[in-house]
């Protein structure tokens, strides 16, 4: 809870303290109950979304699997790890057999909407967020991704109309910037960046690194990126399924900022041309 909390809206020394929270009862619980599944889920997700220790995290998640393995959260934990490291794939089945177990929980959906989106399967991604809309209680982010979608199909009139239906704050920010970045109105473009920028520039670069990418421009692309690993942006886990940075993967850049990160550089993400 706190450390979900603090990544959601947190940030400096309140989030600092959160997270202190978050790793002292993550430690108790182990201590207490080594053996829980519960406790071991918890830690893994204060190591991916707090530390960004991807190959800790995974072996948190694939214990807390290995004692419960009929559970469906430690599943869907597994499964976000490993889209982390660039098995989307994987990620997608193990969320989908999460989804059997749990079919009313809506935001497995959205993230099961990323996964399928990232491997270019976007009439199958639609739905997800679709069922995920349409469950309650309701989230920001489920029309940025419809958005990003449609972006993906290179429709910049849906992708606006799905923007516009973000509710206010810094998710419909981040729709709008990239919904704009592929339509013709070049002077909204640069406003809704500007806009992006003046509103979260602490608390979203990873979604400003984004927004760059979708404009051709690598530079800021990358000094976009190091900011929001300096920030440990919870934006960061998402860089091997997110196909608009992906359109880097070649260049040298991208490489040396997994290696500063830890991540690998091989993903099964398809990469927005």
């Amino acid at each position: 809870m706190w450390t979900g909390h603090a990544g959601q809206y947190l940030s400096g020394a309140q989030a600092a303290q959160a997270y202190a929270k978050a790793r002292a009862a993550a430690a108790t619980a182990l201590k207490l109950e080594p053996d829980s599944s519960l406790a071991h889920q918890a830690r893994a997700y204060l190591l991916v979304r707090v530390d960004m220790d991807w190959r800790g995290a995974e072996a948190e998640a694939r214990r807390a699997l290995q004692l419960a393995p009929n559970d469906a959260g430690a599943k869907f934990q597994l499964g976000g790890i490993l889209a982390s490291l660039g098995q989307n794939a994987r990620a997608a089945e193990l969320t989908r057999q999460a989804l059997q177990t749990d079919p009313r929980h809506a935001q497995w959906y959205f993230w099961l909407g990323n996964y399928l989106a990232a491997l270019g399967r976007l009439d199958e991604a639609t739905q997800a967020v679709h069922t995920a809309i349409a469950l309650p209680p309701g989230a920001g982010g489920y029309h940025e991704q419809l958005a990003s979608i449609e972006i993906l199909r290179g429709k910049p009139e849906a992708a606006l109309a799905a923007a516009q239906q973000e509710p206010p704050g810094p998710w419909h920010d981040t729709a709008m910037a990239l919904a704009l970045q592929i339509g013709p109105d070049r002077a909204a473009a640069d406003a809704a960046l500007k806009t992006l920028i003046a509103r979260n520039a602490d608390g979203g670069p990873y979604q400003i690194a984004q927004t760059y990418a979708l404009r051709r421009d690598p530079d800021n692309t990358f000094k976009w990126l190091d900011r929001a690993w300096t920030n440990r942006d919870p934006g960061v886990p998402y860089l091997l399924y997110d196909p608009f940075i992906l359109r880097y993967r070649d260049d040298p850049r991208f490489a040396a900022f997994c290696q500063k990160v830890g991540l690998p550089t091989t993903t099964d993400a398809v990469a927005m041309k």
